[in-house]
């Protein structure tokens, strides 16, 4: 792809995106509030000019290279002179796979071309900042942005652009809330339908799924520079019999940490998880992910998750309470499935 010129555009492509902050519950007063699925996937604002056309994260870095089948459909339409706001997903067997995502971060562009053949990606839209011709709707209420952005799509055939869903009716969104954390999306999004589209600024609300499991501690890492314990390595037992590690809680109080690193050195030993171990190569891998401390299978808490990805907590889990009535053989895949 030629470089594209920032004054080609009709925004900055340095534009950053309207963000949210979280909250407990969907909002219902103060509103005329919209409601939509929370995609899980990569933010993306879509850039075209006359000619050139740009993708860029929410971080502001370009995502281009990574999906050139996007880069392709979107300088393919008859419409130019616009930006749209939306979601980067994959499907695979019907269901949106945040892992075949990661693997687009390569850096070699034939690997890269050939996961755009073998898994395409498609870009669900949710707002318009501006409208083709270059009208920029950034003031514009969203009921407007929303219509412009469906008079849009209704002229952009094809699989890879698609409109988000939406909707007034807070029952429906309870519904799609208690649906999320498994599938395409990870929760429900709230947007006020009288307010102007704000770049940078948290001015939706974001409400996520959360449940929670019982996992065994199978290791722990010391907190940095200490030897006082920073975090729980938590395991599952899959249907060998075997303890998978599945993530980690950090969420540990300060006054806790003496008596809790005595308690767990006392269990050091063994090999912690006899089944898939932290330290192995995977989109989590960081430099500390080999420097563990393993330790016998005995210990079991209770941790609130919001979202799955391959036998994984997508982000570390918030310990609730330690499980001594709960047998470690208990704690089995079944629950977050």
């Amino acid at each position: 792809m030629v470089a594209a010129r920032a004054n080609s555009f009709p925004l900055p492509l340095d534009t950053p995106p309207m963000e949210a902050r979280t909250a407990e519950m969907l909002p219902t007063q103060d509103g005329p509030w919209q409601y939509e699925p929370k995609w899980d996937g990569f933010r993306c604002l879509a850039f075209k000019g006359k000619e050139d056309v740009d993708l860029r994260a929410k971080s502001g870095k370009p995502l281009g290279r990574y999906f050139p089948e996007l880069i392709t459909m979107v300088r393919r339409l008859d419409a130019k002179d616009f930006v749209v706001d939306g979601e980067i997903v994959i499907e695979i067997d019907g269901r949106a796979s945040f892992d075949a995502l990661q693997m687009r971060l390569h850096p070699a562009e034939s690997r890269i071309r050939k996961l755009s053949m073998e898994t395409p990606a498609r870009l669900i839209l949710f707002d318009m900042l501006v409208a083709p011709t270059g009208k920029i709707m950034l003031e514009a209420p969203l009921i407007d942005r929303r219509a412009a952005l469906e008079t849009f799509l209704s002229g952009c055939a094809g699989a890879a652009l698609r409109l988000s869903r939406s909707t007034t009716d807070i029952a429906t969104a309870e519904q799609w809330l208690s649906g999320s954390g498994q599938g395409s999306t990870d929760g429900v999004v709230a947007k006020r339908l009288d307010e102007p589209y704000r770049p940078g600024e948290r001015a939706m609300i974001k409400v996520k799924r959360l449940r929670t499991a019982d996992c065994v501690v199978g290791g722990f890492r010391y907190l940095n520079g200490t030897r006082l314990v920073g975090s729980l390595l938590l395991g599952l037992y899959n249907d060998n019999g075997q303890l998978d590690h599945v993530g980690f809680t950090s969420t540990i109080a300060n006054g806790e940490r003496v008596a809790l690193t005595e308690r767990l050195e006392k269990l050091r030993g063994g090999s912690g998880f006899t089944g898939k171990a932290p330290g192995g190569p995977s989109r989590w891998s960081t430099e500390r992910s080999g420097e563990w401390e393993p330790v016998r299978p005995k210990l079991v808490v209770e941790v609130r998750f919001d979202h799955v990805t391959g036998g994984r907590f997508r982000h570390g889990t918030r310990l609730l309470r330690w499980r001594p009535d709960k047998a470690p053989s208990q704690c089995t895949f079944e629950q977050i499935e």
